[in-house]
């Protein structure tokens, strides 16, 4: 086991080195750069610029060849731990996402969270109860997870939420406690507000995992150990937990390493439709304004939990199958 999961690890890093390179080519492909971009304002706003935008290029080094910024960039992250300059803010890249990376990782693990208490049992009922009416029940509910927009969902919850009952809507918290310190109060208040983004983001996820769970106990509940087992007096629970759940968990399991950065960045439209202090608009505004450091981390971040989401279902898998750890 340990030199299963060591070899997972040591292909991880030429993973997450590709995965720079490609990345900072990428961001780097469209026309011009953050300093055009600054350059064209400042123009519509009549400033004379010149001057200011060469400065700025010599100081970002962005007049320099590619290879040169991304070793820039890259030797400042392993080196220094420094992920450079968000141009647009000029701050360090660190201090930008920080808070926001704390939010995103919190909302993210809820989420996880919720779909796997939610998809689990109700996957395993309706593969149980194949053909029942909570079955159709829950393939309904599924189906209508899957098709409904995020976004769309988010924006009838808001409407609910405010209209019916009163509740203040965008944000994990009130206005009145955006600038106060931390108290039982406000916390009581981020709990009101964060369910809602935890339910929409975990929605479609949870539909889908319903599907798989169900699809997967299918294919195993007749299976001729199953049948076996049942003939010696097995416990139909026991039965159940102990042989078919725990096969069909394979294919479960493996959705870790695609959930997991879906979570972090897959819901740019839901964080900015509900105003959530999250890197999904970061990330977007980033890549607007072209600001290339900041775009360039933050997908870099969202690149290595790809990678550390594959190697977290291998060891689960690994744990769970013990054919995997022979092969």
């Amino acid at each position: 086991m340990i030199g299963f999961i060591l070899r997972r690890v040591l292909y991880m890093v030429p993973t997450v080195f590709l995965v720079s390179i490609v990345t900072f080519i990428i961001i780097q492909l469209p026309p011009g750069d953050y300093l055009d971009t600054l350059a064209a304002e400042m123009g519509e706003a009549g400033a004379d610029n010149t001057a200011v935008v060469e400065q700025l290029r010599e100081q970002y080094g962005l007049g320099q060849p590619i290879y040169l910024q991304y070793w820039k960039w890259m030797s400042g992250i392993l080196l220094e731990g420094d992920f450079g300059i968000s141009f647009e803010k000029n701050l360090p890249v660190t201090d930008v996402i920080w808070d926001r990376l704390g939010w995103t990782f919190a909302i993210s693990l809820l989420t996880l969270g919720f779909i796997w208490i939610v998809a689990l049992p109700i996957g395993i009922y309706s593969a149980v109860r194949k053909y029942s009416v909570g079955d159709y029940v829950a393939t309904l509910l599924g189906f209508i997870g899957l098709a409904v927009p995020n976004f769309l969902l988010a924006l009838v919850m808001m409407y609910v939420a405010f209209k019916y009952f009163g509740q203040s809507v965008g944000g994990l918290v009130s206005p009145e406690y955006l600038d106060q310190p931390w108290s039982w109060a406000k916390f009581a208040n981020l709990l009101q507000h964060i369910w809602m983004p935890v339910f929409v983001v975990g929605t479609s996820g949870a539909a889908a995992l319903i599907r798989i769970m169900r699809a997967n106990l299918l294919d195993e509940l007749y299976r001729p150990y199953v049948v076996t087992a049942r003939a010696k007096g097995m416990s139909e629970f026991q039965l159940l937990m102990r042989y078919p759940v725990r096969v069909a968990l394979n294919p479960f399991i493996s959705t870790i390493g695609w959930i997991l950065p879906t979570l972090v960045s897959g819901e740019i439209i839901v964080a900015v439709v509900m105003n959530l202090p999250t890197t999904g608009p970061l990330l977007l505004r980033a890549l607007l304004v072209q600001d290339m450091y900041l775009a360039g981390s933050l997908i870099l971040i969202v690149s290595m939990l790809t990678v550390i989401g594959t190697l977290l279902s291998d060891v689960l898998l690994a744990w769970v199958d013990p054919r995997i750890r022979y092969q």
